[in-house]
């Protein structure tokens, strides 16, 4: 009787592994049945915002100069902007030279540059 107990138990556990497997491959079809929409979603996704992203010249607002103010605006804006940017790019080249100097070095510069504007303010010259 116990023998038999051990092969129902067995047989009743084997259908319940049976049924797990089944739920587990039903799981697993719905999961990938799920990756396959997420791909195609996020693909449109993707697509839409490229779309988007790179329009049509023709809606982009006109940036020519109707007036010759406007456009001498322009030109004066482009100017100034391009000075500020020479004027960084010099003083980050002026940094970057007294960053590379040593203290005794430094030191000489601006008595050299004390004694020159001594000198040009008194209109003579002091070897």
């Amino acid at each position: 009787m116990k023998i038999v107990a051990f092969f129902a138990g067995r047989s009743q556990e084997q259908k319940r592994n049976k049924k797990n497997k089944e739920y587990f491959h039903c799981f697993i079809a719905v999961l990938y049945k799920c990756m396959k929409i997420k791909t195609i979603i996020l693909c449109c996704l993707l697509l839409i915002a490229f779309k988007s992203t790179t329009s049509c010249g023709s809606k982009k607002n006109a940036t020519n100069p109707e007036t010759v103010e406007e456009a001498e605006k322009q030109l004066a804006k482009k100017a100034k902007k391009a000075e500020k940017d020479g004027r960084k790019m010099r003083k980050a080249a002026y940094k970057a030279h007294w960053d590379l100097q040593s203290k005794e070095a430094k030191k000489s510069i601006k008595r050299n540059k004390k004694r020159h504007r001594k000198n040009n303010s008194r209109k003579r010259i002091v070897p």
